[in-house]
This record gives structure tokens, C-alpha cells and sequence, in this order.
């Protein structure tokens, strides 16, 4: 991070000169958008350090945040970060008063901050899109840290690629090609009109034709052969293995003696009767 030290063009107002291969994603309505940088260390005896603009322009690119202020002073007349020395972003949203971005950064070395540690940086919008830029911001940086880790693992970057000069050349990201990090969204998916979908086999209906093939019904064998209880089947297993008698249960004769004289009673009693009516 570097104040004053922004390439700008003389030609073109509002404008800064790239870096190599830079190209600016984002652009704030000028020149509404505030700046201010504090430091963090503010103990007894220490040296604070404040510097800050109502009004100027905020650029994001896919290598820094860079700030344009509007009208210059000789604390500030520009501000430039690497995306990667940025950390902890978050937009806050008070009850009065517009939307701002605030983030933390690390100076670089001979960046005319007198101050070693990290420091805050507040971007307020004071006519909205700090939700926008904190969006766009998130994915350059996701994307950047993605082509970091890659470029580390084929041994042509050392470090996180937090800058540690001005910022101004290559850097820690030499050995990166920004050119071929992805940084648009990607389209959503839609599915064309002229299009046909191709059914799947296994979600068509049963039963119903397509143009390939038909799916049958299942066909379930019935079996109509009457189904026994099956208490009756194994009363009729265990007759069926009992042994046939030899001989008459006990008190046979009784019972058929018993059962002859009462036909024989039922006879005559009949025959009495027909002979009275006679």
C-alpha cells in the first residue's frame, strides 16, 4: 500500500496509468466517493498517523484498489493497494449516514506511511455500491489467491503474494499470468428454446411409449388355487398319520343298542297313530 505514488495520466483527467497487464473492473460515480486511512497503534507515545480525502474516485482492478482524490492536497493525492495486502474487508452500514467499506492493509516498503504495522483504510459511498464493489472485490481476490497457490505449487512464487515494495512493477506476482486468471462471473445456465432434452430411461413412466421403446407393465403371475388355513393342513397331516383301530371305541355296543331301540320306539309310536286315525 502507497500513498502518492499512482501513475497518473496528464493527458486524461481522473485517470491513472496502468501497470502491465492491469485492467480496471470497477469504477466509483466520481467524485463522491471518501477516503480515509488511520493507523492502529494508538498508545501513549506513539506517533498516529491520519490521512484522508472527502471526494475522489475509487478504481478496482485485477491487481489493486486504487483512489484518485478530488480535489488533491499534499497528504493525499492518491492511494493504491495490492488486492492481496488487503485483509479482513467487510462493509459496514450505520444507521445514519452512507454505506463505507472498511479493510485492513499492510504498508509497503517506501510507500510514504510512516508506519510498520498494519493500518485501516474506510471507503465511504456516498452514493451507494459498497455492496458491489465488496462483491467484485471478494472474487479478483479469491480468484488472485487460486492462481497464488497454483503458481506456489509449481515453484514460480514464494509467498502469499502480498506485495512488499511499492507495488509498482511485477512484484510478488511475477510469476503469475493475470492474463489467463479468470475474473468474470460466470453466466448463469439456461436452457435453449431449440433445444430437446434427451428422457432418461430410467425416470420414464411405466407403461408409457417414447421414441426409442416402450416400457411394459410388469406382469404378476396369480396363483388361484384355493389357500387353505393353515391349521386346517395340519389337522389333516396329523390324521393322516395316526394309525386306523382294530376295534370298536368303549361302550360301542351301548350306544348302538341305545340308538336301535330308539328307532324302533319311534316306529310303533308311528304306527299306533295311523291305526287311530283309521
Amino acid at each position: 500500500m502507497s500513498v502518492n505514488w499512482v501513475m497518473l495520466d496528464p493527458s486524461k483527467p481522473n485517470t491513472f496509468t496502468p501497470l502491465p497487464s492491469e485492467s480496471t473492473l470497477y469504477t466509483s460515480p466520481p467524485p463522491r466517493t471518501a477516503l480515509s486511512i488511520t493507523s492502529l497503534n494508538k498508545f501513549p507515545g506513539s506517533q498516529p498517523y491520519s490521512v484522508s480525502s472527502s471526494a475522489g474516485t475509487l478504481f478496482l482492478t485485477n491487481r489493486r484498489v486504487v483512489y484518485l482524490a478530488s480535489p488533491t492536497t499534499p497528504q493525499l493525492q492518491s492511494f493504491s493497494a495490492p488486492i492481496l495486502n488487503l485483509q479482513d474487508s467487510h462493509v459496514t452500514a450505520p444507521w445514519i449516514g452512507p454505506n463505507a467499506w472498511v479493510a485492513l492493509c499492510k504498508p509497503v516498503q517506501g510507500g510514504n506511511i510512516p508506519v510498520a504495522n498494519a493500518v485501516e483504510i474506510k471507503i465511504t459511498f456516498k452514493d451507494g455500491g459498497a455492496y458491489d464493489f465488496s462483491s467484485r472485490y471478494e472474487r479478483v481476490r479469491e480468484r488472485l489467491q487460486q492462481a497464488i497457490e497454483t503458481a506456489r505449487a509449481n515453484g514460480q512464487v514464494v509467498g502469499d503474494g502480498a506485495e512488499g515494495g511499492r507495488g509498482r512493477g511485477g512484484g510478488a506476482m511475477e510469476g503469475v499470468n493475470v492474463d489467463a486468471v479468470h475474473l468474470d462471473e460466470l453466466p448463469r445456465y439456461e436452457d435453449a428454446a431449440q433445444s430437446v432434452r434427451v428422457p432418461d430411461p430410467s425416470a420414464v413412466p411405466v407403461g408409457t411409449m417414447t421414441q426409442e421403446r416402450m416400457v411394459p407393465e410388469p406382469r404378476h403371475e396369480v396363483d388361484e388355487r384355493p389357500v387353505r388355513p393353515r391349521a386346517d393342513a395340519e389337522d389333516e397331516r396329523r390324521a393322516a398319520a395316526m394309525p386306523t383301530p382294530d376295534e370298536p371305541p368303549p361302550s360301542y355296543d351301548v350306544v348302538q343298542r341305545e340308538v336301535v331301540e330308539d328307532e324302533l320306539s319311534r316306529r310303533l309310536e308311528g304306527s299306533g297313530l295311523n291305526e287311530e286315525r283309521s
